[in-house]
Order: C-alpha cells, then structure tokens, then sequence
C-alpha cells in the first residue's frame, strides 16, 4: 500500500523547519504575520494553515515551499533537508 507519510508520520518534512526560521526572525514573526507574507505573495493561506504546516498535519504544495523559501532567504532544499 503506498503512504503519503514521512518516517515520522508525519504530511511534510519541512514544518519543522519553516518553525525553527520562523522563530530565529528578529523580531520573531508570528504565524499570523507568516500568513500575511504568504498572502502578499498571492497564495491563500492562514494562520491555521500554518499551525498545521509546522505540526506536520498538512502537506505543502510546491509554489507554497518555494514562497516560504522566499520569505525566510534560504533554499527549497534547505526546507527539505
């Protein structure tokens, strides 16, 4: 049967990741002000989508991974490392 999942269970391998960014931001950002950096990039996406990315509930589509890539200054594979 093929899985969706991470070893860990989890929908994404890059919610811990885009968690540990967001916090190292000086002033540290909020999910909420992450949504909003998403949005001005064109791509709906909320505060509790966010909660979800970064707890590993929700998958990540391409375009939303390249944007995040965008927001935090770093590279896709960064976030998929």
């Amino acid at each position: 049967m093929f899985k969706n999942k991470s070893k860990s269970g989890k929908n994404n391998i890059c919610g811990e990741k885009i968690y540990c960014l967001r916090k190292q931001q000086t002033p540290k950002m909020s999910q909420r002000i992450l949504a909003e950096k998403i949005q001005l990039k064109g791509l709906d996406v909320d505060k509790n989508a966010i909660q979800r990315i970064e707890s590993g509930e929700r998958f990540v589509t391409d375009i939303e991974i390249k944007i995040l890539a965008e927001i935090f200054n770093t590279s896709v594979d960064n976030l998929l490392k």
